[in-house]
């Protein structure tokens, strides 16, 4: 495998800024993968873990001048924007600390002996231990929290499990500048520089995959590149866990009541939510159901002053640039479907939103219609109108897995009147995210948010954001008639560490 050089790009321009590294080799991919191994000892310990964590955070936010520019010059996102989410990455890496130090992470669970129990029950102890190496895959669109150090690096720290990162192309720079940070936080605590890996490439990121030292990985992006990172972790001579988000479509309904009570209000926050980092986000709506008659149409013409009055806006490159103005175009020209506002191109590097309606009946049945069921990367979206509830189900029943699904309902309808009930019950088996009378754009980084979904959101059931996003780095072990001494002091009956745990069928706390 020939080492090409890794350019940083200007999305803005489209133009090489600088060469920042070159493609890893092979044998460069064997050897990162070899000193993150060699890390895992200096992670067992729970208080140098969440040390390290909080230490990673504060020296992130003490490079964030140099960090925020970096990457607005690989990404356009705008300071603003990376400034908030550098606070969000922060934030993850901080929880995910206080989390090691509580540890109820680690499911502790201890059953003394019972010879009357049918059958009987031994001395069984069990707790969950860190897999091993993790591979990461960073997201184009989110250069903090999707990458480097961002929720699946913070989450397998957490774990007790070193990372070896698959930088982003769009931000090589960024990325070994902040993989520069956290080698530095883990030097202050003893750790060696292996404990966070850092390659670019694509082979790279296929050699990874198939490294046998590897024990599970996450990802972030597309179905046809996820898909593959997933099918190489299943044909692995001993498969790994591989967690992936992929896609989603992030189908809304509008009830028609809803839409009779505050049509304008609705097209105004779906204009927000649909152009919201020019339209870069995995819960971006990229399908609504909305009603036809007159309710609707104040939906639809709310929708199209808001969106109008959107700003042209850069991707986040130019291969991407290209795949919206090209997804755009095939979508507009199926038949009966109408562009009220024609995303597209607007200056030579920048797209204007818009947004596509359609009659619901298209989407019921299979055909070229099929199309507009599938997520366009950027500011656009479908706005279906439905003649009937039964038109509503259909185009539901026909949709894939997604990251949410959202249902807009009347005052009456949201407090239990109505059909609000079973609509929710409809879009729960869709998504693992279900909003009313919200938007999806926004994740909130909580103890019970869910960041995943049926496939294709994601290629397991677990969650990419929040406290038991750490659950994917970890495995159940129990131990059976092991004498006391011999125990982790976590399974000890005297509980030295003072850790929340179930004792004999008794929570403790």
């Amino acid at each position: 495998m020939a080492a090409a050089p890794v350019w940083s790009v200007d999305p803005r321009t489209g133009k090489q800024r600088e060469q920042v590294a070159v493609e890893a080799t092979a044998q460069e991919v064997d050897t990162t993968v070899r000193a993150a191994q060699d890390a895992r000892a200096a992670l067992a310990d729970r208080t140098v873990r969440s040390a390290f964590l909080r230490t990673a955070a504060d020296r992130l936010e003490g490079a964030r001048n140099q960090l925020v520019e970096a990457a607005d010059a690989e990404t356009a996102l705008g300071p603003v924007r990376l400034t908030g989410e550098l606070a969000r990455t922060c934030y993850q890496l901080r929880s995910f600390a206080d989390i090691v130090d509580e540890g109820a992470f680690l499911d502790i669970v201890i059953n003394h002996p019972d010879d009357t129990a049918t059958p009987p029950i031994p001395d069984l102890r069990r707790y969950k231990v860190p897999l091993g190496v993790v591979a990461v895959y960073s997201a184009s669109n989110f250069p903090f929290a999707f990458s480097v150090a961002g929720g699946d690096t913070a989450s397998a720290f957490g774990a007790g499990c070193p990372v070896v990162v698959k930088a982003h192309p769009d931000h090589p720079a960024l990325s070994e500048l902040v993989a520069v940070v956290l080698r530095r936080a883990a030097a202050e605590h003893g750790i060696p520089d292996g404990v966070v890996g850092l390659v670019h490439g694509l082979e790279a990121g296929i050699e990874l995959i198939r490294h046998p030292l590897v024990a599970a990985a996450g990802f972030t992006g597309s179905v046809r590149g996820g898909r593959a990172l997933f099918d190489a972790a299943a044909a692995r001579p001993a498969p790994i866990p591989f967690h992936g988000e992929l896609g989603s479509l992030n189908p809304v309904v509008v009830t028609e009541a809803a839409a009779a009570e505050r049509a304008e209000a609705i097209g105004k926050g779906l204009a927000g939510s649909m152009t919201l980092g020019v339209g870069q986000f995995c819960v971006k709506p990229g399908l609504v159901l909305a009603p036809a008659g007159a309710a609707g149409d104040r939906l639809v013409k709310s929708l199209t002053d808001a969106v109008s009055d959107t700003e042209a806006g850069v991707l986040l490159d130019h291969r991407m640039r290209d795949n919206f103005l090209a997804g755009v175009a095939e979508r507009a020209e199926l038949p009966d479907v109408e562009t009220p506002v024609t995303p597209g191109a607007g200056s030579e590097h920048t797209v204007s939103a818009g947004f596509l309606t359609v009659a619901a009946e298209k989407l019921a049945g299979e055909g070229a219609y099929d199309l507009l069921l599938e997520e366009c990367f950027g500011p656009v979206t479908v706005v279906a109108r439905y003649a009937d509830e039964g038109q509503v189900k259909r185009v539901l029943d026909r949709l894939p897995g997604n990251l949410t699904a959202t249902v807009h309902l009347s005052a009456e309808e949201a407090a239990g009147e109505g059909r609000g009930a079973e609509i929710l019950a409809e879009l729960t088996p869709l998504a693992g995210r279900v909003l009313v009378n919200g938007w999806p754009t926004g994740v909130a980084v909580a103890p019970a948010q869910h960041h995943g979904g049926p496939y294709p959101a994601t290629t397991s059931t677990s969650t990419s954001v929040g406290g038991t996003a750490i659950e994917r780095w970890l495995r159940p072990v129990v131990y059976q008639g092991a004498p006391e001494a011999l125990l982790p002091a976590e399974l000890r009956d005297e509980n030295p560490l003072g850790l929340p745990r179930r004792f004999n069928g008794r929570l403790e706390r």
